[in-house]
């Protein structure tokens, strides 16, 4: 399915890291994850992660290209920055339109083998815009127990690994209509359930949009297909993941 990205230029994702908050929240500890010198942080999900990021050069670390123009690319300038003296490495491999069976058949290339001291995943919305457009049948139950399943692969195969988990989000407006609800919030719980199970970090980013809503911001500034974040909402995820991460 051909998607539209909203994306940011590199100049403004790094300009926007370098402002971003150290601070810590629930989920980490009162001093954050501790990163040591030479740390891989590996981000992975769909096209909200992929941000029209290179495959030409995705194997360079730190790389402007490979890193995308979303909150991932965001969060490496500001780390990298925050944290020279570290030497940190740092990879997208977010593939637009990906659901967890797509994460399934890539996880070992694509994560285990890349061995990260810090993995971050969003995935979930993929997993009912595709059902909801007729091009895929999995359930909630089945992104429940897919997600689990990786989840746990990952704990068994990197033990020392901090997980962080993406909460899925939405904003009514643009390809979200009410047909998305109930069951959109049902997998925004799921994808919480299962983090908590398996002893991740939760990063809420519905919950930092509904904030943004609510202090009278429209959706469409956040994300004008609902979806895809604009320059503020890639910031903003940005700002929100640093916070839970406590980086």
């Amino acid at each position: 399915m051909k998607r539209r990205h909203f994306l940011v230029s590199s100049a403004t994702a790094v300009a926007a890291a370098a402002s971003t908050p150290l601070v810590s929240a629930a989920g980490a500890s009162s001093a954050g994850v501790k990163l040591k010198k030479g740390d891989v942080i590996l981000f992975q999900g769909d096209s909200i992660t992929d941000a029209n990021r290179s495959r030409k050069t995705m194997d360079l670390a730190n790389n402007a290209d490979a890193l995308g123009r979303g909150y991932a690319a965001i969060i490496a300038g500001g780390l990298l920055v925050d944290h020279r003296e570290l030497e940190l490495q740092i990879f997208n491999r977010g593939v637009s339109g990906h659901k967890v069976p797509q994460l399934d058949k890539r996880w070992q290339k694509d994560t285990i083998d890349m061995k990260p001291a810090v993995l971050s995943i969003l995935i979930g919305v993929n997993d009912i815009w595709h059902m909801l457009n007729g091009k895929y049948d999995g359930t909630a139950e089945d992104y429940r127990t897919g997600f689990a399943a990786l989840l746990e692969r990952t704990k068994k195969e990197l033990p020392d690994t901090v997980l962080v988990v993406c909460e899925p989000f939405v904003l009514r407006c643009g390809a979200v209509t009410d047909k998305w609800f109930p069951e959109f919030d049902e997998r925004k719980a799921i994808a919480k359930e299962v983090a908590k199970a398996a002893g991740a970090i939760w990063v809420p980013f519905q919950e930092a949009f509904d904030d943004g809503l609510a202090a009278g911001t429209e959706p469409k500034f956040w994300a004008a297909d609902g979806v895809h974040p604009t320059v503020a909402g890639h910031a903003l995820m940005a700002k929100t993941w640093r916070k839970a991460v406590g980086v």
